[in-house]
Protein backbone atom coordinates (compact mmCIF):
# COMPACT_ATOMS: atom_id res chain seq x y z
CA UNK A 1 0.00 0.00 0.00
CA UNK A 2 1.87 3.15 -1.02
CA UNK A 3 0.03 5.17 1.68
CA UNK A 4 -1.29 3.45 4.63
CA UNK A 5 -2.18 3.86 7.87
CA UNK A 6 4.34 5.22 6.94
CA UNK A 7 1.82 4.50 8.62
CA UNK A 8 -1.07 3.24 6.26
CA UNK A 9 1.45 3.32 3.68
CA UNK A 10 -0.20 1.77 0.39
CA UNK A 11 2.67 1.00 -1.92
CA UNK A 12 1.97 -1.75 -3.18
CA UNK A 13 4.89 -3.15 -1.18
CA UNK A 14 4.41 -5.01 2.70
CA UNK A 15 6.03 -2.19 3.88
CA UNK A 16 3.73 0.88 2.98
CA UNK A 17 1.31 -1.36 3.62
CA UNK A 18 1.74 -2.24 6.60
CA UNK A 19 1.24 1.66 7.31
CA UNK A 20 -2.68 1.92 6.22
CA UNK A 21 -5.93 3.99 5.79
CA UNK A 22 -5.94 7.24 7.94
CA UNK A 23 -8.39 6.95 10.51
CA UNK A 24 -9.90 9.96 10.20
CA UNK A 25 -10.44 12.54 13.03
CA UNK A 26 -13.89 12.86 13.49
CA UNK A 27 -15.30 15.57 15.76
CA UNK A 28 -16.88 14.55 18.69
CA UNK A 29 -20.31 13.38 17.92
CA UNK A 30 -23.77 11.86 19.51
CA UNK A 31 -24.99 8.37 19.74
CA UNK A 32 -26.69 7.11 16.78
CA UNK A 33 -28.74 4.04 17.23
CA UNK A 34 -27.38 0.86 15.07
CA UNK A 35 -30.93 -0.26 15.05
CA UNK A 36 -32.45 2.92 13.29
CA UNK A 37 -33.68 2.28 9.96
CA UNK A 38 -31.55 4.90 8.04
CA UNK A 39 -30.26 8.56 9.58
CA UNK A 40 -30.59 11.24 7.67
CA UNK A 41 -28.25 14.54 7.61
CA UNK A 42 -30.16 17.35 9.24
CA UNK A 43 -28.89 20.32 10.66
CA UNK A 44 -27.67 20.03 14.40
CA UNK A 45 -27.09 15.96 13.64
CA UNK A 46 -24.39 14.07 12.46
CA UNK A 47 -23.41 14.29 9.12
CA UNK A 48 -24.45 10.76 7.86
CA UNK A 49 -23.45 10.90 4.40
CA UNK A 50 -19.97 11.71 5.92
CA UNK A 51 -19.71 8.60 8.06
CA UNK A 52 -20.91 5.97 5.18
CA UNK A 53 -17.59 7.16 3.49
CA UNK A 54 -16.02 7.00 6.65
CA UNK A 55 -16.94 3.41 7.20
CA UNK A 56 -16.48 2.11 3.65
CA UNK A 57 -12.89 3.48 3.76
CA UNK A 58 -12.22 1.59 6.66
CA UNK A 59 -13.14 -1.78 5.23
CA UNK A 60 -10.86 -1.11 2.78
CA UNK A 61 -8.19 -0.15 5.15
CA UNK A 62 -8.90 -3.29 7.17
CA UNK A 63 -8.97 -5.57 3.74
CA UNK A 64 -5.42 -4.33 2.86
CA UNK A 65 -3.59 -5.34 6.01
CA UNK A 66 -5.56 -8.53 6.62
CA UNK A 67 -5.47 -9.95 2.93
CA UNK A 68 -1.51 -10.58 3.67
CA UNK A 69 -3.14 -13.68 5.69
CA UNK A 70 -6.65 -14.17 4.11
CA UNK A 71 -7.75 -13.80 0.23
CA UNK A 72 -4.39 -13.14 -1.26
CA UNK A 73 -5.61 -14.21 -4.68
CA UNK A 74 -8.50 -11.32 -4.79
CA UNK A 75 -5.52 -9.56 -3.11
CA UNK A 76 -3.71 -10.05 -5.93
CA UNK A 77 -6.46 -9.39 -8.51
CA UNK A 78 -7.66 -5.92 -6.45
CA UNK A 79 -3.67 -5.07 -6.24
CA UNK A 80 -3.27 -5.19 -9.96
CA UNK A 81 -5.71 -2.47 -10.62
CA UNK A 82 -5.32 -0.17 -7.57
CA UNK A 83 -4.37 0.30 -4.06
CA UNK A 84 -7.00 0.06 -1.33
CA UNK A 85 -5.65 1.05 1.61
CA UNK A 86 -4.04 4.34 -0.09
CA UNK A 87 -7.79 4.78 -1.29
CA UNK A 88 -9.54 4.52 1.71
CA UNK A 89 -6.70 6.80 3.26
CA UNK A 90 -7.35 9.59 0.97
CA UNK A 91 -11.01 9.33 1.52
CA UNK A 92 -10.77 9.22 5.34
CA UNK A 93 -8.67 12.73 4.50
CA UNK A 94 -11.12 14.37 2.47
CA UNK A 95 -13.88 13.71 5.24
CA UNK A 96 -11.73 15.01 8.02
CA UNK A 97 -10.74 18.09 5.87
CA UNK A 98 -14.55 18.60 5.33
CA UNK A 99 -15.79 18.14 8.86
CA UNK A 100 -13.06 19.41 11.02
CA UNK A 101 -13.15 23.12 10.33
CA UNK A 102 -17.04 23.12 11.35
CA UNK A 103 -16.29 21.21 14.60
CA UNK A 104 -13.29 24.80 14.95
CA UNK A 105 -16.03 26.99 13.40
CA UNK A 106 -18.82 25.72 15.03
CA UNK A 107 -18.05 27.77 18.24
CA UNK A 108 -15.12 29.89 17.12
CA UNK A 109 -12.87 28.95 20.14
CA UNK A 110 -9.47 27.34 19.86
CA UNK A 111 -9.39 25.83 23.52
CA UNK A 112 -13.03 24.56 22.50
CA UNK A 113 -11.73 22.93 19.23
CA UNK A 114 -8.20 21.28 20.90
CA UNK A 115 -10.03 20.43 23.68
CA UNK A 116 -12.46 18.29 21.40
CA UNK A 117 -9.20 16.84 19.70
CA UNK A 118 -7.72 15.77 22.84
CA UNK A 119 -10.89 14.07 24.11
CA UNK A 120 -11.90 12.52 20.94
CA UNK A 121 -8.72 10.93 19.86
CA UNK A 122 -6.33 10.33 22.74
CA UNK A 123 -8.64 8.14 25.12
CA UNK A 124 -8.48 5.52 22.39
CA UNK A 125 -4.98 6.12 21.39
CA UNK A 126 -3.96 5.38 24.52
CA UNK A 127 -5.67 2.41 25.21
CA UNK A 128 -4.23 0.69 22.10
CA UNK A 129 -0.86 1.67 22.97
CA UNK A 130 -1.31 0.23 26.29
CA UNK A 131 -3.23 -2.95 24.52
CA UNK A 132 0.18 -3.38 22.44
CA UNK A 133 2.39 -3.23 25.10
CA UNK A 134 -0.08 -5.65 27.06
CA UNK A 135 -0.01 -8.44 23.89
CA UNK A 136 3.35 -7.76 23.14
CA UNK A 137 4.39 -9.01 26.61
CA UNK A 138 2.10 -12.03 25.97
CA UNK A 139 4.05 -12.59 22.57
CA UNK A 140 1.31 -11.77 20.55
CA UNK A 141 2.28 -8.23 18.85
CA UNK A 142 5.22 -6.43 17.93
CA UNK A 143 6.45 -3.20 19.47
CA UNK A 144 8.00 -2.44 15.40
CA UNK A 145 11.03 -1.17 16.92
CA UNK A 146 9.99 1.60 18.55
CA UNK A 147 11.89 0.59 21.62
CA UNK A 148 15.04 1.28 19.56
CA UNK A 149 14.87 4.89 20.91
CA UNK A 150 12.30 4.68 23.52
CA UNK A 151 12.87 8.15 24.86
CA UNK A 152 12.01 9.78 21.06
CA UNK A 153 9.48 7.23 20.71
CA UNK A 154 7.71 8.55 24.13
CA UNK A 155 7.78 12.10 22.52
CA UNK A 156 6.70 11.21 18.88
CA UNK A 157 3.85 9.60 19.96
CA UNK A 158 3.09 12.37 22.54
CA UNK A 159 1.32 14.52 20.07
CA UNK A 160 1.08 11.36 17.24
CA UNK A 161 3.69 12.69 15.37
CA UNK A 162 5.68 9.71 15.13
CA UNK A 163 5.72 9.54 11.43
CA UNK A 164 7.47 12.74 10.80
CA UNK A 165 9.20 12.70 13.61
CA UNK A 166 11.91 9.27 12.36
CA UNK A 167 10.58 7.31 14.75
CA UNK A 168 8.79 3.92 14.12
CA UNK A 169 4.99 3.82 14.99
CA UNK A 170 4.25 1.63 17.88
CA UNK A 171 1.01 1.02 16.17
CA UNK A 172 1.68 0.54 11.76
CA UNK A 173 -1.54 2.47 10.99
CA UNK A 174 -0.86 5.44 13.54
CA UNK A 175 1.44 7.45 10.71
CA UNK A 176 -1.67 8.72 9.38
CA UNK A 177 -2.66 10.46 12.46
CA UNK A 178 0.26 12.38 12.06
CA UNK A 179 -1.02 14.12 9.01
CA UNK A 180 -4.34 15.20 10.97
CA UNK A 181 -2.53 16.59 13.82
CA UNK A 182 -0.89 18.65 11.05
CA UNK A 183 -3.53 19.87 9.53
CA UNK A 184 -5.58 20.68 12.74
CA UNK A 185 -2.56 23.24 13.37
CA UNK A 186 -2.48 24.19 9.84
CA UNK A 187 -6.43 25.35 10.37
CA UNK A 188 -5.69 26.81 14.15
CA UNK A 189 -3.16 29.05 13.10
CA UNK A 190 -5.53 30.03 9.73
CA UNK A 191 -8.14 30.58 11.88
CA UNK A 192 -6.52 32.64 14.64
CA UNK A 193 -5.57 35.23 11.87
CA UNK A 194 -9.29 34.87 9.71
CA UNK A 195 -7.64 33.59 6.76
CA UNK A 196 -9.02 30.37 7.54
CA UNK A 197 -12.03 30.35 4.96
CA UNK A 198 -9.56 30.67 1.79
CA UNK A 199 -8.81 26.75 1.66
CA UNK A 200 -9.05 26.84 -2.19
CA UNK A 201 -5.50 29.06 -2.08
CA UNK A 202 -4.24 25.84 0.59
CA UNK A 203 -5.66 23.31 -1.59
CA UNK A 204 -3.88 24.31 -4.97
CA UNK A 205 -1.12 25.65 -3.56
CA UNK A 206 -0.01 21.75 -1.60
CA UNK A 207 -1.00 20.10 -4.47
CA UNK A 208 1.27 22.65 -6.42
CA UNK A 209 3.70 21.98 -4.07
CA UNK A 210 3.42 18.13 -4.49
CA UNK A 211 3.63 18.10 -8.19
CA UNK A 212 7.05 20.71 -7.82
CA UNK A 213 8.51 19.56 -4.91
CA UNK A 214 7.41 16.01 -4.53
CA UNK A 215 10.42 14.53 -5.73
CA UNK A 216 12.85 17.01 -4.29
CA UNK A 217 12.05 17.56 -0.48
CA UNK A 218 14.08 15.43 1.98
CA UNK A 219 12.79 12.09 3.89
CA UNK A 220 13.32 12.26 7.83
CA UNK A 221 16.94 14.49 7.27
CA UNK A 222 16.44 16.39 10.33
CA UNK A 223 15.89 13.14 12.54
CA UNK A 224 19.05 12.19 11.00
CA UNK A 225 20.95 14.64 11.18
CA UNK A 226 23.44 15.41 13.81
CA UNK A 227 20.53 16.66 16.11
CA UNK A 228 19.40 13.34 16.44
CA UNK A 229 15.81 11.49 16.84
CA UNK A 230 15.37 12.35 20.49
CA UNK A 231 16.29 15.88 20.13
CA UNK A 232 14.05 16.55 17.24
CA UNK A 233 11.22 14.64 18.66
CA UNK A 234 11.58 16.95 22.25
CA UNK A 235 12.28 20.47 20.34
CA UNK A 236 8.91 19.72 18.40
CA UNK A 237 6.81 18.82 21.46
CA UNK A 238 8.16 22.22 23.27
CA UNK A 239 7.49 24.19 20.34
CA UNK A 240 3.80 22.55 19.87
CA UNK A 241 3.01 22.73 23.36
CA UNK A 242 4.44 26.36 23.80
CA UNK A 243 2.71 27.64 20.33
CA UNK A 244 -0.61 25.87 21.50
CA UNK A 245 -0.34 27.27 25.29
CA UNK A 246 -0.13 30.66 23.70
CA UNK A 247 -3.12 29.83 21.17
CA UNK A 248 -5.11 28.67 23.62
CA UNK A 249 -4.64 31.60 26.59
CA UNK A 250 -2.82 34.60 25.14
CA UNK A 251 -4.70 37.90 23.98
CA UNK A 252 -4.64 38.83 20.24
CA UNK A 253 -0.99 39.31 19.30
CA UNK A 254 0.72 35.83 21.68
CA UNK A 255 -2.62 34.06 20.15
CA UNK A 256 -1.56 34.57 16.97
CA UNK A 257 2.34 33.95 17.18
CA UNK A 258 1.18 30.93 19.40
CA UNK A 259 -0.81 29.05 16.68
CA UNK A 260 1.79 30.13 13.65
CA UNK A 261 4.56 28.58 15.86
CA UNK A 262 3.16 25.70 16.30
CA UNK A 263 1.61 25.42 12.69
CA UNK A 264 5.61 26.08 11.44
CA UNK A 265 7.14 23.11 13.53
CA UNK A 266 4.37 20.89 12.26
CA UNK A 267 4.77 22.31 8.24
CA UNK A 268 8.80 21.94 8.84
CA UNK A 269 8.46 18.63 9.85
CA UNK A 270 6.18 17.49 7.17
CA UNK A 271 8.46 19.45 4.40
CA UNK A 272 11.98 17.80 5.73
CA UNK A 273 11.47 15.00 8.07
CA UNK A 274 8.14 12.98 6.94
CA UNK A 275 8.97 8.99 6.25
CA UNK A 276 6.95 9.36 2.99
CA UNK A 277 7.74 10.80 0.27
CA UNK A 278 7.02 14.34 -0.52
CA UNK A 279 4.76 13.98 -3.34
CA UNK A 280 2.74 11.61 -0.95
CA UNK A 281 2.54 13.85 1.95
CA UNK A 282 2.03 17.18 0.22
CA UNK A 283 -0.89 15.56 -1.28
CA UNK A 284 -2.43 14.32 1.87
CA UNK A 285 -2.73 18.23 2.87
CA UNK A 286 -3.94 19.04 -0.31
CA UNK A 287 -7.07 16.54 -0.26
CA UNK A 288 -7.53 17.78 3.07
CA UNK A 289 -7.81 21.11 2.28
CA UNK A 290 -9.98 20.02 -0.74
CA UNK A 291 -12.69 18.78 1.53
CA UNK A 292 -12.47 22.19 3.93
CA UNK A 293 -12.98 23.68 0.22
CA UNK A 294 -15.87 21.89 -0.65
CA UNK A 295 -17.16 21.95 2.95
CA UNK A 296 -16.98 25.92 2.42
CA UNK A 297 -18.81 25.57 -0.96
CA UNK A 298 -21.61 23.81 0.51
CA UNK A 299 -22.32 26.52 2.90
CA UNK A 300 -22.54 29.05 0.25
CA UNK A 301 -18.66 30.57 1.13
CA UNK A 302 -17.41 29.82 -2.46
CA UNK A 303 -19.29 29.22 -5.71
CA UNK A 304 -19.71 25.50 -6.31
CA UNK A 305 -18.68 25.94 -9.76
CA UNK A 306 -15.63 27.29 -8.79
CA UNK A 307 -14.79 24.64 -5.95
CA UNK A 308 -15.28 21.52 -8.35
CA UNK A 309 -12.99 23.49 -10.85
CA UNK A 310 -10.55 23.74 -8.61
CA UNK A 311 -11.07 20.16 -6.73
CA UNK A 312 -10.59 18.80 -10.32
CA UNK A 313 -7.15 20.75 -10.95
CA UNK A 314 -6.72 19.08 -7.39
CA UNK A 315 -6.74 15.73 -8.22
CA UNK A 316 -4.82 15.98 -11.70
CA UNK A 317 -2.16 17.56 -9.86
CA UNK A 318 -1.80 15.12 -6.80
CA UNK A 319 -2.57 12.43 -10.03
CA UNK A 320 0.74 14.08 -11.91
CA UNK A 321 2.58 14.36 -8.66
CA UNK A 322 2.77 10.68 -8.19
CA UNK A 323 2.71 9.54 -11.63
CA UNK A 324 6.31 11.66 -11.99
CA UNK A 325 7.93 11.06 -9.62
CA UNK A 326 7.21 7.26 -8.63
CA UNK A 327 8.54 7.19 -12.12
CA UNK A 328 12.27 9.06 -10.64
CA UNK A 329 11.72 7.14 -7.27
CA UNK A 330 11.28 3.91 -8.23
CA UNK A 331 12.90 3.45 -12.05
CA UNK A 332 13.31 -0.21 -11.89
CA UNK A 333 9.01 -0.81 -11.53
CA UNK A 334 7.24 2.20 -11.93
CA UNK A 335 4.40 0.99 -14.11
CA UNK A 336 2.50 -1.06 -11.12
CA UNK A 337 3.05 1.54 -8.47
CA UNK A 338 1.73 4.56 -11.04
CA UNK A 339 -1.28 2.63 -12.00
CA UNK A 340 -2.28 1.86 -8.34
CA UNK A 341 -1.62 5.85 -7.35
CA UNK A 342 -3.59 6.77 -10.30
CA UNK A 343 -6.29 4.79 -9.75
CA UNK A 344 -6.44 5.21 -5.85
CA UNK A 345 -6.34 9.06 -5.94
CA UNK A 346 -9.11 8.97 -8.97
CA UNK A 347 -11.58 6.88 -7.12
CA UNK A 348 -11.41 8.40 -3.59
CA UNK A 349 -12.06 11.58 -5.09
CA UNK A 350 -15.08 10.04 -7.25
CA UNK A 351 -16.13 8.64 -4.20
CA UNK A 352 -16.31 11.63 -2.08
CA UNK A 353 -17.98 13.39 -5.10
CA UNK A 354 -20.68 10.89 -4.93
CA UNK A 355 -20.89 10.82 -1.20
CA UNK A 356 -22.07 14.66 -1.77
CA UNK A 357 -24.11 14.17 -4.73
CA UNK A 358 -26.17 11.57 -2.49
CA UNK A 359 -25.50 13.78 1.00
CA UNK A 360 -29.68 14.73 1.28
CA UNK A 361 -30.60 10.77 0.53
CA UNK A 362 -31.19 8.43 3.98
CA UNK A 363 -28.00 6.55 4.79
CA UNK A 364 -28.11 3.52 5.77
CA UNK A 365 -28.00 2.49 9.63
CA UNK A 366 -25.36 0.37 9.06
CA UNK A 367 -22.50 2.18 6.95
CA UNK A 368 -23.80 5.27 9.67
CA UNK A 369 -23.06 3.07 12.73
CA UNK A 370 -19.62 1.89 10.75
CA UNK A 371 -18.42 5.64 10.40
CA UNK A 372 -19.48 5.82 14.24
CA UNK A 373 -16.74 3.20 15.06
CA UNK A 374 -14.57 3.95 12.25
CA UNK A 375 -11.84 5.32 14.65
CA UNK A 376 -12.14 2.08 16.71
CA UNK A 377 -11.89 -0.10 13.18
CA UNK A 378 -9.20 1.95 12.19
CA UNK A 379 -6.53 2.01 15.41
CA UNK A 380 -8.08 -1.87 16.47
CA UNK A 381 -7.65 -3.70 13.39
CA UNK A 382 -3.70 -4.19 13.22
CA UNK A 383 -4.08 -5.43 16.85
CA UNK A 384 -6.80 -8.13 15.88
CA UNK A 385 -4.42 -9.49 12.99
CA UNK A 386 -2.16 -9.78 15.70
CA UNK A 387 -3.95 -12.34 17.54
CA UNK A 388 -5.37 -13.72 14.16
CA UNK A 389 -1.98 -15.21 13.02
CA UNK A 390 -1.53 -16.54 16.01
CA UNK A 391 -4.23 -19.01 15.98
CA UNK A 392 -2.90 -22.36 14.34
CA UNK A 393 -5.75 -23.09 12.27
CA UNK A 394 -5.65 -19.87 10.56
CA UNK A 395 -2.53 -20.95 8.95
CA UNK A 396 -1.66 -22.90 5.85
CA UNK A 397 -3.86 -23.00 2.56
CA UNK A 398 -7.61 -23.55 2.50
CA UNK A 399 -9.81 -23.20 0.27
CA UNK A 400 -11.35 -20.53 -1.21
CA UNK A 401 -14.94 -20.71 0.85
CA UNK A 402 -13.00 -21.12 4.08
CA UNK A 403 -11.08 -18.35 3.61
CA UNK A 404 -14.29 -15.82 3.08
CA UNK A 405 -15.40 -17.60 6.38
CA UNK A 406 -12.24 -17.00 8.33
CA UNK A 407 -11.96 -12.85 6.69
CA UNK A 408 -16.30 -12.75 8.01
CA UNK A 409 -15.28 -14.25 10.83
CA UNK A 410 -12.78 -11.84 11.66
CA UNK A 411 -14.83 -8.79 10.09
CA UNK A 412 -17.42 -9.98 13.54
CA UNK A 413 -15.09 -10.33 16.09
CA UNK A 414 -13.34 -6.98 15.03
CA UNK A 415 -16.94 -5.19 14.89
CA UNK A 416 -17.53 -6.09 18.01
CA UNK A 417 -14.79 -4.98 19.80
CA UNK A 418 -15.10 -1.74 18.18
CA UNK A 419 -18.40 -1.49 19.68
CA UNK A 420 -17.29 -2.36 23.09
CA UNK A 421 -14.15 0.67 22.75
CA UNK A 422 -16.64 3.32 21.32
CA UNK A 423 -19.81 2.88 23.63
CA UNK A 424 -17.08 2.45 27.23
CA UNK A 425 -14.05 4.48 25.73
CA UNK A 426 -14.74 7.00 23.02
CA UNK A 427 -18.33 8.12 23.61
CA UNK A 428 -17.90 8.17 27.60
CA UNK A 429 -14.46 10.45 26.65
CA UNK A 430 -16.02 12.80 24.25
CA UNK A 431 -19.09 13.81 26.72
CA UNK A 432 -16.47 14.11 29.38
CA UNK A 433 -14.54 16.94 27.31
CA UNK A 434 -17.74 18.58 26.11
CA UNK A 435 -18.05 19.03 30.08
CA UNK A 436 -14.51 19.93 30.47
CA UNK A 437 -15.48 22.59 27.87
CA UNK A 438 -18.38 23.89 29.48
CA UNK A 439 -16.63 24.26 32.96
CA UNK A 440 -13.48 26.06 31.39
CA UNK A 441 -16.09 28.90 29.58
CA UNK A 442 -18.29 29.03 32.86
CA UNK A 443 -14.28 29.36 34.80
CA UNK A 444 -12.60 31.40 32.32
CA UNK A 445 -14.81 33.17 30.32
CA UNK A 446 -15.66 31.76 26.29
CA UNK A 447 -12.19 32.47 24.08
CA UNK A 448 -14.01 33.26 21.14
CA UNK A 449 -12.68 34.82 18.03
CA UNK A 450 -14.83 36.52 15.84
CA UNK A 451 -15.56 34.20 12.51
CA UNK A 452 -17.97 34.38 10.00
CA UNK A 453 -17.82 30.60 9.38
CA UNK A 454 -21.67 28.72 10.07
CA UNK A 455 -22.20 26.41 12.01
CA UNK A 456 -21.74 22.55 11.14
CA UNK A 457 -24.66 21.17 9.77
Amino acid sequence: MSATFPSPAPDGTPARTLRSAPAPLPPARSQTSPQAASVAPTRGRRLAWLDALRGIAALFVVFDHLSYHVLQSVRGAVYHVFDPGLYGVFVFFMVSGYIIPASLERKGSIRSFWLSRLFRLFPLFGFAIVAVFVMHGFGYASLRDANTHPTAAVFAHLFMLSDVLGVSNVINVLWTLSYEMVFYLLLTALFAVGVHQRSERFAVGFAAAALLLGGLLPTVWLSHSSLGVTSVAVAADLLIIGGLALAVVGHRLPRTLGAWLAAATGLTLVAFNERVYAYEGLTILALMFTGTMLYRAEHGQIARRKAATLAIVVFAAAIAAGAWHIASIYPHDPGLRQRQWILSVALAGLTFAIGMALRKLPVPSVLAWLGLVSYSIYLLHPLLIDVYTEVPWTHGSHPFGVQVVLAAGFLAALLAVCAVTYYLVEAPMQRLGHRVAARLDARFGPDRLATTGVPAS
